[in-house]
């Protein structure tokens, strides 16, 4: 299946987020990704708060498993299993020298929190950058 991205929530905000998407491209077992910003964005005049939030959907693949119904009459019954879950994609992202590690991960979420300093061109006083962008799976629990 190929990749897809559903992005109309999201600003486009944010670099690290803007990464995160090309990196979670190249990694075959997603399958879609729901972008879209948390209420906690905001700005103020030293810094701007970035927070987004990702829906990752990973690919799934079907089982034939053999079963007896009522005791006694054989029959098969097909299960979908997902091919990665939350553990592997940390697992991928950390081994991405240019993502590595999140900063929190428990076996809802994966969270990243970068900083950056901002000077535009022209003036003499910068800002402060913080985006904090938090990954999620779709459905946890496998269609049965």
């Amino acid at each position: 299946m190929p990749f897809e991205i559903e992005s109309s929530n999201w600003s486009g905000e944010g670099t690290f987020t803007q990464l995160l998407l090309e990196r979670l491209r190249g990694v075959a077992a997603v399958r879609a990704v729901r972008i879209q910003d948390a209420p906690a964005t905001r700005s103020e005049a030293d810094y701007q708060f970035i927070s987004n939030e990702l829906f990752v959907d990973f690919a799934t693949e079907e089982q034939q498993e053999r079963v007896v119904r009522f005791g006694f009459l054989p029959s098969t019954k097909t299960t979908r299993t997902k091919v990665m879950r939350l553990p592997g994609l940390e697992a991928a992202l950390t081994a991405m020298p240019d993502v590595g590690a999140p900063d929190y991960s428990d076996e809802g979420m994966l969270q990243y929190l970068r900083t950056e300093r901002i000077v535009p061109p022209y003036q003499t006083r910068g800002y402060k950058l913080v985006e904090l962008v938090r990954i999620y799976e779709v459905d946890p629990a496998p269609r049965i």
